[in-house]
């Protein structure tokens, strides 16, 4: 993990396998901000939504006893929300670098849309 200190705080920056191990471990609550389309289309399995055009710091999760990590499709939306949360007045924040293209290169599971049922199915990118 990256550890860059802005003046509002620390932000980390994520690997997929960092946060693959963390989650299935639930060390970590899991947030996409991708639009409510990009997520029906595709997700990480248990991820919850918060759209980038409508979040609101001040509405998240309590991070007392899991850190959030943020993730969207490259990295740079999570990034900005995270970004956002520290000028709120989180001290530490993370998003997953690369995001959800990095996780899906990377080899991990992710629900994503059965092209014969239009249902949800799990997959992962073959190598």
């Amino acid at each position: 993990m990256d550890v860059e200190q802005t003046e509002h705080g620390t932000l980390e920056h994520w690997t997929p396998a960092e946060v693959a191990e963390a989650f299935a471990q639930d060390k970590i609550i899991l947030i996409d901000v991708r639009t409510p389309q990009e997520f029906a289309l595709e997700r990480i399995n248990g991820a919850l939504l918060a759209p980038m055009q409508a979040f609101q710091p001040n509405h998240m999760p309590e991070q007392s006893k899991k850190p959030i990590v943020f993730h969207c499709g490259s990295g740079v939306r999570s990034a900005r929300v995270a970004k956002l949360c520290l000028e709120a007045g989180e001290d530490r924040i993370a998003h997953m670098a690369g995001g959800f293209a990095a996780w899906k290169e990377s080899g991990q599971t992710y629900m994503g849309t059965d092209v014969a049922t239009g249902g949800p199915k799990e997959m992962r990118k073959s190598s």
